[in-house]
């Protein structure tokens, strides 16, 4: 069970985040905060595996509030909850170790993707050796888990691996074709890494329409 402190500044929303968290499998609310000094003491008593922050709060900023609970050694991950879009706040949130970052106003399923997501990646993570360097580059250039989620049948930790180098290489997005050139895979099979990685949230995916048919659909890494 991963417990979780919820922290947001306005009482109903908290209570609405908390009811969210717990219809989600493997998730209990253990305490909720309205201020980043309620968030602190909570955290040092409560010792949550996950903290749902709210960025505006009445006393503090929220991203302070990370740098405080690091100051403290309390021993938690961080998801962002908060009506903040500038892309610096965003920036400066992943250079705080933020595991994901929720713009509001948001529903259940957009929680529970990211519940979900962090709980595959928290449990893939027991490891306390990495296994290879690229174990290591997934850790400083994502803040996540030492391993990456577990592969579909019939995929293998190999070839996902080399295109994901080849995606992390690329300067622009790729199509399924030109991915499958670079690591010399059928297009098929290509697709099938690429999506894997676009469920996980390693990738975004973007439509290109020409004149005419289908929509190619691109691959671009996620930068962290």
């Amino acid at each position: 069970m991963i417990d979780v402190l919820v922290v947001d500044d306005d009482f109903m929303v908290a209570r609405i985040n908390g009811t969210f968290v717990d219809q989600v499998d493997g998730f209990r609310v253990i305490g909720t905060a309205h201020t980043g000094k309620e968030a602190l003491a909570a955290a040092e008593t409560l010792h949550p595996d996950l903290v749902l922050l709210d960025l505006y709060l009445p006393d503090v900023f929220g991203l302070d509030v990370i740098t405080h609970l690091r100051a403290r050694q309390v021993d938690c991950d961080v998801i962002v909850i908060s009506a903040a879009r500038e892309l610096d706040t965003v920036r400066r949130a992943a250079r705080h170790g933020v595991t994901s970052y929720l713009l509001k106003p948001f529903d259940l399923a957009d929680l529970r993707t990211r519940l979900e997501r962090y709980r595959a990646q928290r449990g893939a993570g027991l490891a306390e050796v990495a296994g290879c360097q690229a174990d290591v580059d997934r850790v400083l250039a994502g803040g996540g888990p030492a391993r990456a989620p577990a592969l579909p049948k019939g995929l293998s930790v190999e070839t996902a691996e080399l295109v994901r180098q080849a995606l992390r290489g690329s300067d622009e997005s790729l199509s399924a074709t030109e991915c499958a050139e670079l690591v010399g895979l059928s297009r098929v099979s290509a697709r099938r890494y690429l999506e894997h990685f676009m469920t996980t949230g390693q990738v975004d995916v973007t439509l290109k329409y020409g004149v005419t048919g289908r929509p190619e659909r691109r691959y671009r890494w996620q930068a962290r």
